[in-house]
């Protein structure tokens, strides 16, 4: 089978390498569609610990396929079973899995970052993810490319839910990415007063306006004028930081309005920390700031449920389809921002 795998820094390649072979308690999944993530892309250009040329991994964490093997001690999924796969898999006995929140176990591991992915033709679905709850049947009317783009989906969710979004209030988003303008969604769903969006690409901010009805947009260097103005004085509510920027962090605080919201959800590189805020705002402003990774299962599954039901039109994101045999081009584009997600197929 063709699969895509991670050998060091700035080094993958499209492989030739055996259909993986399954235990009496695993199932092997066809794959049909999987998404390009920033994390793949970082991946690539970085390495990743205990990859190299003679341990290489399949990347790939965003994806849907197809059921079409499964072991004899496997109960309840058959062949044939269309499903989305949450790709973190907790230990299963430590706090932070009992509570529900196995994307933080400290011993997680996950398709496409420390265990073999999916970009590839074929994928193992290990007895953990299967018992844990990973694995899940499709609702209807969900599409393959729409499963492997609801990962990213149920993330913004996690930094959403942080931010307890009201009806009526203020909700600025900035960073015009695949993940901002799922923010966005998210924020009109919740009822959101007005949303904003803040990104120095104007073409970005143009196709946000074209997916996202009624957001309002922001490319120039007052953005506190622009808060002022469209908030009438009041401030946001909420804002969240979709990129990976320290000023962006640094600046949010001074936009908000009191008992505001700052959900902090692209993570900053360790060598732009600390990042400096203004803590009397914090202080006298009342303000929470939050941070979110990665999405619990259960988020997983209740963003399927939005995109099934038509409340998150997640198929709008979807710009670029690639064949396996490009996905090479599909990591290029994706590495020059060249469009919002790119799916990868399988024939």
């Amino acid at each position: 089978m063709l699969a895509l795998r991670l050998y060091g820094p700035n080094d993958i390649r499209l492989d030739d390498i055996p259909v993986p072979e399954i235990t009496e308690d695993e199932i092997l999944l066809k794959v049909d569609a999987a998404a390009v993530c920033g994390t793949d892309v970082r991946m690539w250009q970085n390495g990743y610990a205990g990859v190299d040329e003679e341990h290489p991994r399949v990347l790939g964490h965003e994806f849907g396929g197809t059921i079409v093997e499964v072991g004899k001690n496997v109960k309840f999924y058959q062949k044939g079973m269309k499903v989305a796969l949450a790709p973190n898999i907790g230990c299963g006995i430590c706090d932070r899995c009992v509570a529900g929140q196995p994307h933080l176990c400290d011993n997680y591991r996950a398709f496409g970052i420390n265990m073999d992915g999916a970009f590839a033709e074929y994928v193992k679905v290990p007895k953990e993810a299967i018992i844990y709850g990973n694995l899940m049947i499709m609702p209807e009317g969900v599409t393959a490319e729409e499963a492997a783009v609801n990962e990213p989906l149920s993330c913004a969710y996690n930094g959403s839910l942080k931010c307890n979004i009201k009806p009526g209030e203020y909700v600025l988003v900035v960073g015009a990415g695949p993940i901002g303008i799922m923010h966005a969604m998210l924020a009109k769903m919740a009822g959101a007063a007005k949303v904003m969006m803040n990104d120095l690409s104007a073409d970005r901010l143009a196709e946000c306006e074209k997916i996202i009805p009624g957001v309002v947009t922001y490319c120039g260097d007052d953005l506190p004028g622009f808060v002022k103005e469209q908030t009438r004085g009041k401030g946001l509510d909420v804002a969240i930081t979709a990129c990976p920027v320290p000023a962006v962090q640094a600046a949010m605080l001074p936009l908000m309005n009191y008992g505001g919201r700052v959900n902090f959800f692209g993570g900053v590189p360790a060598a732009k920390q600390p990042v400096p805020i203004d803590t009397n705002l914090v202080h006298y402003k009342e303000l929470f700031l939050t941070g979110s990774t990665r999405a619990s299962i259960c988020q997983f599954r209740q963003t399927l449920d939005f995109v099934s039901e038509g409340l998150i039109d997640i198929k709008s994101i979807i710009t670029g389809h690639y064949d396996i045999k490009d996905i090479l081009t599909a990591f290029d584009n994706a590495k020059a921002a060249k469009g919002l997600k790119n799916v990868i197929t399988f024939g």
